[in-house]
């Protein structure tokens, strides 16, 4: 069902020793260089006008890369960052008008009363400076809690410049389909951190008006469509079951109630597969590929993946490529 392509996940930045590694495909010779290494779990990456690179480090870090791969000391002026387990600081992207504002937005884990959750802030870049400043929170996922699994944590700008944060259940499926907290989905905000008021569940009891979609598990990839414009996700799921999503206003998307694999040790997750009234994903893994990153190819030096969907696969190191036929992946 899909074409696995053996490259490094961090194409651009990876801790690997080997300084490039030359392989071939059926369609081409491809060759991946090591731009800069020495990080520590590097989780998100934007890139900066220039040919700089904001690299973020799991453990609480923000750097600045040049285009000759020097990392820079660490961005002062971050907020605290509660490094615990799959959390710490995690995705970068810029504001779609940096160049006149210099904002760039992150998600992290932060630390408070209950423990630590999913937060996503704003600041100012003073590249120069190597600093960050007039930080605001524009949001938190509540309430807070103990351990350090399912933060989920990817930013995506919509069309309409909203953005676009995901959240994972924290390790605590039984509280995923509780919509008067933040546990298992994907949220909507305006750049200011104020609600949009067309979010679906704006003025209704018993949800959370930041929510845009509802049920996932741990959203740890996504991407907005080039062509439709649409949000595309992928979630991790226990053993096996992880999937490709393109969440839509106020759908509920399942998780515990049902999933594809199961149980870690085995046994059924939930009342299946499948229900009434829960999403189906569109595409799914089983057994787990550990979907790291996501985009789509939109570049000419590969004519035939155009349009292509590439997932990053932490368990098998591995680039998948997913051919597209409008919202059904085909091969």
């Amino acid at each position: 069902m899909f074409r696995l392509i053996a490259l490094m996940i961090a194409v651009v930045v990876t801790t690997a020793a080997n300084a490039e590694t030359l392989l071939r495909t059926q369609y081409h010779a491809v060759r991946v260089v090591t731009v800069a290494e020495g990080f520590k779990h590097p989780w998100g990456l934007a890139f900066l006008p220039e040919g700089r690179m904001l690299v973020t480090e799991r453990p609480g870090r923000l750097r600045i890369v040049d285009g000759g791969g020097r990392i820079g000391p660490t961005v002062t002026g971050m907020p605290p960052i509660g490094a615990v387990g799959q959390g710490g600081l995690l995705d970068v992207v810029l504001d779609p008008d940096y160049g006149q504002n210099g904002l760039i937005y992150f998600s992290y884990a932060e630390p408070g009363k209950g423990g630590v959750g999913t937060a996503a802030a704003r600041a100012k870049l003073d590249v120069a400076g190597n600093r960050v400043s007039d930080v605001k929170v524009l949001f938190r996922q509540q309430p807070k809690s103990n351990g350090g699994r399912h933060f989920g944590s990817r930013l995506v700008f919509g069309l309409d410049g909203t953005l676009f944060i995901t959240t994972g259940d924290r390790g605590e499926s039984q509280r995923n389909q509780d919509f008067t907290i933040n546990r298992g989905q994907v949220i909507r905000v305006n750049r200011d951190g104020s609600i949009p008021k067309d979010n679906p569940f704006v003025g209704r009891v018993g949800y959370r008006p930041e929510a845009w979609s509802l049920g996932h598990r741990n959203p740890q990839g996504a991407a907005r469509h080039p062509v439709t414009g649409k949000l595309w996700l992928h979630e991790h799921g226990a053993q096996g079951g992880d999937e490709i999503n393109i969440p839509a206003a106020g759908k509920n998307y399942g998780w515990p109630i049902i999933a594809y694999g199961e149980h870690y040790g085995g046994g059924q997750i939930g009342e299946g597969s499948a229900k009434p009234g829960l999403e189906q994903p569109i595409y799914y893994w089983d057994p787990s590929i550990a979907p790291s990153g996501m985009a789509f190819y939109t570049g000419d030096q590969f004519p035939k993946w155009k349009g292509n969907l590439l997932v990053g696969a932490l368990k098998y190191r591995l680039l998948v490529r997913l051919e597209l036929d409008g919202e059904r992946v085909v091969a």
